[in-house]
């Protein structure tokens, strides 16, 4: 399975949910569909998986995750990349490019107004869980690598300073500092 074949996986699963905002239920649908595929392309998209996992490990996401959630462990990130992985490849690349653009979201914003956080851990089980539905074995040992990038220097404790988050994210720090 390749990048593109993953995206398609998602967008499916996105289509067939009665909420396609709805991380969990994406990740399940997600799940069951992945499991049909042969065990190869199932372990295959645990490398897709963890390659977009060390795309989105940037700091500005970081920060975006930090406002968004009110504070973001190394845990934590990596859940609110799951949910960002459940919103589709559009969403997805946007926002690793720009994260002040998740302020358009509308359930980023409703998220804001309610004060919920954005996360989701099942997303990461995609692959593990579809490969036990399929083969009933756990996933391989060597089945994926991960290759966190450095992070931005820059950035050091600007995630608890309220004027550089407005400066670097405007639209986000709108949403959750005000």
């Amino acid at each position: 399975m390749n990048r593109h074949q993953f995206w398609q996986l998602v967008d499916v699963a996105r289509d067939q949910a009665p909420d396609p905002h709805d991380p969990e239920d994406v990740a399940r649908r997600a799940t069951a569909l992945l499991a049909t595929h042969p065990a190869e392309e199932i372990v295959a998209a645990e490398q897709v998986l963890w390659d977009l996992m060390a795309d989105s490990y940037v700091n500005s996401l970081w920060a975006a995750a930090y406002l968004i959630n009110g504070g973001c462990s190394d845990d934590d990130f990596d859940y609110f990349r799951g949910w960002l992985i459940a919103q589709g490849r559009e969403v997805f690349e946007r926002a690793v490019a720009d994260p002040d653009t998740l302020a358009d979201l509308p359930g980023v914003r409703a998220a804001a107004a309610a004060g919920h956080d954005l996360e989701c851990e099942g997303v990461l089980g995609i692959v593990w869980n579809a490969h036990t539905r399929a083969t009933g074995r756990h996933l391989p040992d060597d089945a994926f690598t991960i290759r966190y990038p450095e992070l931005d220097a820059a950035w050091n404790a600007a995630f608890d300073d309220h004027a550089e988050m407005a400066r670097r994210l405007p639209r986000l720090s709108a949403l959750y500092l005000e």
